[in-house]
């Protein structure tokens, strides 16, 4: 499976709204999402884990599940994203199904390293930027860091940018060699951004296939 360059990472202020973010991201052409929801419990993530299904299903988007693997098998997602406290991606790997992926977060270039020695399909680097979406990342990577964690890794993995990334960013985010940005309040407050996005990022459903059949 190519990894889609850009990642709407759901957000919201209620389950609800999450929902909708999720419904008008697809509707305004997000290829990957990936549900995010802290603090409730695993039933009630369960249940709208597979509400978040049947929306990106019907616009074919791709959905990752963040944190819960178990949960990303039960409801056929496309794939699940580890975070440092969630379970090993190797554990992980002998559950899921073969055609589901792996992403995992990573801060340092030794987090990097652990990440592809436990073979994940794409890693999340960040923060590139503080943000208030995710405590406790450490310190802010910006485009210095992105350009030596990238220099010394020399890896196939797509390494995806985060943290509170808008437009402006991406065309000197890509010169760093970073692949794709996952990006959450920016999209949330402008669904229209998701077309500039990925118009940065030529990555249109049509550019993905040029390079697959190539």
């Amino acid at each position: 499976m190519i990894i889609p360059k850009l990642h709407y990472i759901s957000q919201g202020n209620s389950p609800k709204e999450i929902l909708e973010n999720i419904q008008k991201a697809c509707t305004s052409g997000a290829e990957l999402v990936q549900f995010r929801l802290k603090n409730v419990s695993e039933k009630k993530f369960l249940n709208l884990a597979t509400e978040a299904r049947e929306i990106t299903s019907h616009f074919q988007t791709r959905l990752i599940i963040n944190d819960y693997h178990k949960i990303a098998i039960a409801v056929k997602a496309d794939g699940v994203h580890l975070e440092k406290t969630d379970p090993c991606p190797t554990v992980a790997r002998r559950h899921l199904f073969s055609w589901q992926i792996i992403g995992g977060t990573a801060n340092t270039l030794q987090d990097c390293n652990t990440l592809i020695t436990k073979d994940v399909d794409y890693i999340c680097l960040g923060p590139f930027r503080k943000t208030t979406t995710e405590a406790g990342l450490g310190a802010a990577l910006g485009l210095n860091g992105y350009t030596a964690i990238i220099d010394a890794l020399k890896t196939e993995t797509p390494i995806v940018g985060f943290g509170d990334i808008t437009t402006d960013d991406v065309t000197y985010i890509l010169e760093t060699g970073i692949s794709g940005v996952a990006v959450s309040e920016a999209i949330t407050k402008n669904f229209d951004s998701i077309r500039t996005f990925n118009h940065l990022l030529k990555a249109s459903a049509t550019e993905e296939q040029r390079h697959t059949f190539k």
